[in-house]
């Protein structure tokens, strides 16, 4: 066992092979100052709250454990119908040196098993004992799989959950529901899971392999628009006149699923969040809206709203005519009809907006968190969205929060990393341009993560590809063209490419902020510059 340092909040620990991955995991069931257990192919990553259990003490801890050997706990058995018609049938065959129709057969006849879930909700990593299947991704990953794809990928079969890029293998598909958030558990594959996959003839009629299978429902949280009934407005609202570049409901997010592939999300600006909602009298974590870039909204009804995060603009055009420019981080009466104008950030990038009593979108797995990656929670709001407000204000609302330095386009900023898990899978050389270089923020980057472009790019010592493991927000990963990405809330729970260092949380909402063109250095936690 070995125990690297993941983040200031997570360790990555490295076990002999999956079968002690797992049997970890389970170990861990519980101890305390544990907040989250990313399983992975050889990795187990422990997030913990560094308030209950310092780093050195969890490690000394998670050192200590003894695996044992009986039998893992299986937890039921589900039948996956698939026709094995997939574009990389043949070329997956030919790697393993068999033929087509043997893969399938040897395919149909092993014993599989969810071993864990991550990448997307629903996606399960499942394995068996047959040591034919360890097949090599593509060499260039596509950019949209469809759902219900059924792929290999080492030595793991997955069924893509929804539409997505990917690099696995593709050997056929399935009209089986790998995700529905009204099931319980809405992961098909979960893990622990036995899997028998059967196979359905191509020439099959739909009836007879399932035609009135479950279907996915709408996604929880969708505008009112695109239902066919749409319900009353209700009396107290916030309508969107103009939408942003994205304009999503966002809280606190969801921790505590990653078991079930499912990543926190929450505001990108949790600093935004606080002050925005701290000024209209609500919980810190109540659901606001994220606005990257300008927008229009009206409100329906009398309440008090606040703006924080990004620095722009902002004026107020009142129903009865007229208009005032509203102070940034402080709160402001609203009437029936007032509508907010943001205007396009001068410094930062994305506008907070609380309103008093907190949007009551409709939540999914507890949040009102619009995840981007994973189609969970409410959707991107568009021109006509109307976003109920609830009634949670219980606080008196406050005069604006301190001010905040944040960077404009071209401007340079440092963030505090750690370095590791994966360092070592660099070259000498690019931990010193990690360090020693400026990163420019692109613009193509979004709440899943921020595509950095360095003038020399990272090198490797370490070729080759690594088992999918677990990674925090926050997370710098290093694709093979060497230009670092830097994981937002949004970002896949696991992945198989090396990460070279991750944000402190104390920097995290600064990332978040980040606009295209802005320059960033990195700097070591706890190392004199």
């Amino acid at each position: 066992m070995r125990i690297l340092t993941a983040s200031d909040r997570a360790l990555l620990v490295e076990a002999a092979d999956l079968d002690e991955a797992m049997r970890l995991n389970l170990a861990w069931e519980g101890l305390p100052g544990i907040v989250e257990r990313i399983p992975g192919a050889r990795t187990v990553l422990v997030r913990f709250d560094p308030l209950r259990i310092a780093a050195a003490d969890l490690a000394a801890m998670l050192a200590a454990t003894e695996v044992g050997t009986a039998p893992l706990p299986g937890i039921g058995e589900v039948a996956v119908p698939v026709r094995y018609d997939g574009e990389d049938l043949d070329e997956a065959a030919s790697l393993l040196g068999v033929s087509a129709q043997e893969l399938v057969n040897r395919h149909l006849a092993a014993d599989w098993r969810v071993a864990f879930s991550g990448f997307a909700p629903g996606f399960g990593y499942v394995v068996s004992s047959d040591p034919l299947f360890d097949v090599p991704r593509r060499s260039s990953p596509r950019t949209r799989v469809p759902a219900g794809s059924v792929a290999l990928a080492g030595p793991f079969t997955g069924v893509y959950p929804r539409e997505s890029p990917g690099g696995w293998q593709l050997i056929g598909r399935t009209d089986a529901v790998m995700w529905d958030i009204d099931r319980d558990p809405p992961a098909l594959l979960s893990p622990g899971t036995t899997v028998r996959f059967a196979q359905v003839r191509a020439q099959a009629r739909a009836s007879e392999h399932g035609e009135d299978r479950e279907r996915p429902r709408p996604i929880p949280g969708r505008h009112a628009a695109e239902e066919t009934d749409a319900p009353e407005s209700p009396a107290r609202a916030v309508e969107v006149v103009r939408a942003s570049l994205q304009l999503l409901v966002q809280d606190a997010g969801r921790p505590g699923y990653a078991a079930l592939g499912v990543s926190a999300s929450g505001a990108a600006d949790r600093r935004a969040m606080h002050d925005a909602n701290r000024a209209v009298g609500n919980a810190t974590t109540a659901a606001v809206l994220e606005s990257v870039g300008g927008a229009v909204l009206r409100f329906r009804g009398a309440g008090v709203a606040a703006v924080a995060g990004a620095v722009g603009g902002l004026t107020l055009t009142e129903a009865g005519g007229g208009g005032r420019a509203v102070a940034h981080g402080a709160p402001f009466a609203t009437v029936d009809g007032d509508e907010l104008t943001l205007e396009h950030p001068d410094r930062g990038l994305r506008y907070v907006i609380a309103v008093r009593g907190g949007l009551d979108a409709e939540p999914a797995l507890g949040s009102r968190s619009g995840d981007t990656l994973a189609g969970l929670g409410p959707v991107a709001l568009v021109a006509g969205a109307v976003v109920p407000v609830g009634d949670a204000a219980r606080l008196a609302v406050e005069p604006e929060a301190a001010s905040r330095d944040l960077p404009a386009p071209g401007e340079l900023v440092a963030l505090e990393i750690t370095l590791g898990p994966r360092d070592e899978w660099f070259t000498a050389a690019a931990l010193d341009t990690l360090l020693g270089q400026e990163w420019t923020v692109t613009p193509r980057s979004d709440r899943v993560g921020i595509r950095l472009e360095g003038e020399t790019a990272l090198e490797r010592s370490v070729a080759g590809e690594l088992p999918s493991e677990g990674a925090v927000t926050g997370a710098i990963q290093v694709p093979p063209d060497g230009q670092p990405v830097l994981f937002l809330p949004d970002h896949p729970l696991t992945g198989g490419y090396p990460i070279i260092g991750a944000l402190t949380d104390r920097s995290l909402d600064l990332a978040g902020q980040l606009p295209p063109g802005a320059r960033l250095r990195f700097t070591v936690a706890g190392r004199a510059v």
